[in-house]
């Protein structure tokens, strides 16, 4: 007689009982399945346990004393790029689509967990198991809500899908790392993107509202190496809204608290990350943290134009200004705003260098977002090497 996993039995909790992180909960989707059963170990909010999975998952932590790996986690190779030959209606130029089709054409996977819009709400996530071209080409472009990508992982074991490609940001990924040996595949591959301040679908709303001159058309936006947001809109147009122009004190309680208390902005654990935060404009950040993720760029690379990553200015004076300016809600003239633009666009930190800026700015605020809010927390909760990014900061008293 075969026995039943004990996670299978963990179906059918009241949904009071379905959100263990309570108000932290990401919204990633394991606990609305079976695998809920993990989710003491598996989420992020309730038990951090990076440096543990980074080992797993790479077969080693980040070396703490290299500077390259205590920001952007454990890695073989970093390097710019786009596509020679673009998507059409992809975010960027369709890096990410690309792998994932590759991938399954060429036989390496069965299914690919990406995440498709609603057919009501072009901002509302609807996590798929991907089996075509088409299915993938559907999931192009960022969703900037919490997503639950994690609700198809009882499909996955009932589609008989024993090689997946899964795409995710970082609390996904973390909690798929925990229960990946209970999934019964043959081979995981994990494409990751770097994420920080998603929002619930009522708190984009309000982004736009507050930001864009035409909340209704916009397609997709993203925060930008320039300092700008950019928006996106139906009718092909770029709206540009300066870092420094935004109306900080309507926007300052609108992202979700799981994202105020996350220190996985690189997404350390994916096997391959693509995203810009570490590129110069125009170009995409690639990061191959194992074999694996070698064995994934290598498919992809005759279609790409590639340069090295570069790092240039010093970021450490605007953080520390911006440490205050963000506490005191602070929002400036908007012609104020783009003349900053301007000039930090300029002299500004670039590359590797922007994305140190993202990082510690990131980092700081979250840090006294759980200091304030979940003392208790904070030891165990911030990552060591968050620790040390932060320690170069001169911080607020409590």
């Amino acid at each position: 007689m075969s026995v039943v996993p004990s996670h299978r039995k963990a179906k059918g909790l009241a949904d009071v009982q379905r959100r263990p992180a309570k108000e932290l909960c990401s919204e990633c989707g394991l606990c609305d399945t079976y695998y809920i059963h993990y989710v003491k170990e598996a989420c992020a909010f309730i038990t951090q346990h990076i440096d543990e999975l980074e080992t797993q998952s790479h077969g080693r932590s980040r070396d703490l004393d290299n500077e390259k790996e205590l920001y952007f986690g454990v890695h073989q190779e970093m390097i710019a790029a786009r596509k020679t030959e673009p998507i059409e209606g992809a975010q960027w130029t369709g890096i990410v689509s690309t792998l994932a089709i590759e991938m399954l054409e060429k036989g390496l996977v069965e299914g690919v967990v990406c995440v498709q819009s609603s057919a009501s709400d072009r901002f509302k996530p609807q996590p798929v198991i991907a089996r075509t071209r088409e299915e993938i080409l559907a999931a192009r472009v960022n969703k900037p809500t919490l997503s639950p990508n994690l609700s198809v992982l009882e499909q996955i074991e009932h589609s008989g899908i024993k090689r997946l490609l899964a795409i995710g940001v970082g609390c996904q990924i973390q909690a798929l790392r925990t229960v990946e040996k209970e999934l019964g595949l043959e081979k995981l591959y994990v494409l990751g993107t770097p994420c920080t301040d998603n929002v619930t679908r009522e708190g984009l709303q309000k982004f736009l509202d507050t930001t864009s001159r035409s909340p209704e058309t916009v397609v997709h936006y993203e925060f930008m190496q320039d300092f700008n947001v950019h928006f996106k809109h139906s009718d092909g147009s770029t709206e540009l809204v300066p870092f420094f122009g935004l109306n900080t004190k309507e926007l300052k309680d609108v992202f979700a608290p799981s994202c105020m208390t996350c220190f996985d902005y690189t997404n350390a654990l994916a096997d391959i990350v693509v995203g810009y935060m570490g590129a110069t404009f125009g170009w995409q950040w690639i990061v191959v943290r194992n074999e694996t993720g070698k064995e994934m760029l290598e498919l992809i690379k005759d279609q790409l134009q590639t340069q090295p990553v570069i790092s240039n200015g010093d970021r450490r004076a605007a953080v520390q200004q911006g440490i205050s300016a963000y506490d005191q809600a602070v929002t400036l003239p908007i012609w104020l705003a783009w003349l900053i633009s301007f000039v930090v666009n300029k002299i500004g930190p670039k590359g590797l260098e922007y994305g140190r800026f993202s990082i510690d700015s990131h980092f700081v605020r979250n840090y006294l977002y759980v200091r304030r809010n979940y003392p208790k927390k904070l030891e165990a909760h911030v990552p060591e090497f968050a620790k040390r990014i932060i320690a170069q900061y001169q911080l607020p008293k409590v």
